[in-house]
């Protein structure tokens, strides 16, 4: 394994342009869902406060990625639309990963229950976005009870579900499948290339399915980032296939510091000069 940490390093910048390119991708389409509900935003400024969100990516369901509505709040962008944008990015990633992980892992144990998770997931968020008033109940409850704190939040996330309405219709749904789908497929190209670079002859078609499969993982965990989770599926999905655990191993921390660890990095970068770009005094 220590013999191949050359490989790995000669061939991690390539890995890290992917992901940063992967990044642009989905923020092209948030870029897009926030202009078709009349929110504008200067382009490049808009990609540094879409990179701070990667900052706390590493926390369940990355709902700390919602530090966007910190600086996109000083541009005039009320955090509903930001929230409604933010639950719309993040039910169609599920349902595109689960699509990625398809071709090659219908046959892996885990993929039933992850299938059910995700279903299960939509599911719900097409209900609460089609029948708001559930959350409304909750809401008047929680109000009722003088539990301040839930009745706020409750409150806005019953907004930004209403919200996303706003996106269902064909030229929407369109544009979030085809930058969802380029995205992912990027990642997972990359983590077909990682993986050959270290060990040729794999199937490229189960490698590309792999990491899809593990980010699945991840998600359902509800561990920060799917950390532990992730890279034991990526090992657990390469052994399977029959690589070797070296290259199982070094495959899973290669591909995860080329896309989350240098996420995080990515967005504490961007949130210094979110700072510096809005400061306090900005405009609302």
């Amino acid at each position: 394994m220590f013999a191949r940490l050359p490989v790995l390093a000669s061939i991690m910048p390539v890995l890290m342009g992917m992901a940063l390119l992967s990044f642009f991708l989905r923020y092209l389409r948030w870029h897009y869902l926030l202009q078709r509900a009349g929110q504008a935003q200067p382009f490049w400024l808009g990609f540094y406060i879409y990179l701070s969100g990667f900052a706390y990516t590493a926390t369940p369901g990355k709902v700390g990625e919602l530090i966007r509505i910190r600086y996109l709040q000083r541009l005039g962008i009320s955090h509903e639309q930001v929230l409604s944008a933010f639950i719309y990015e993040r039910g169609w990633d599920l349902l595109v990963v689960l699509l990625l992980t398809m071709p090659g892992m219908l046959a892996a144990p885990l993929f039933p229950v992850l299938a059910l998770f995700v279903g299960v997931v939509l599911l719900l968020l097409a209900i609460l976005m089609r029948q708001p008033r559930w959350l409304g109940r909750l809401h008047a409850k929680l109000r009722w009870h003088r539990c301040h704190r839930s009745y706020r939040l409750m409150r806005l996330l019953r907004r930004g579900m209403r919200g996303g309405l706003r996106w269902l219709g064909w030229q929407d749904l369109a544009v979030a499948a085809v930058a969802g789908v380029a995205a992912w497929s990027l990642t997972a190209t990359a983590f077909v290339w990682l993986v050959e670079s270290l060990s040729p002859g794999m199937s490229w078609l189960a490698l590309f399915s792999s990491y899809p499969l593990a980010m699945l993982a991840g998600a359902a965990s509800m561990l920060p980032g799917g950390i532990g989770s992730t890279e034991s599926v990526i090992v657990g999905s390469l052994l399977w296939q029959g690589g070797s655990m070296a290259t199982a191993v070094l495959a899973a921390v290669g591909i995860r510091f080329a896309t989350m660890w240098f996420a995080v990095l990515l967005g504490m970068a961007a949130i210094v000069l979110a700072e510096w770009k809005l400061p306090e005094s900005a405009a609302v």
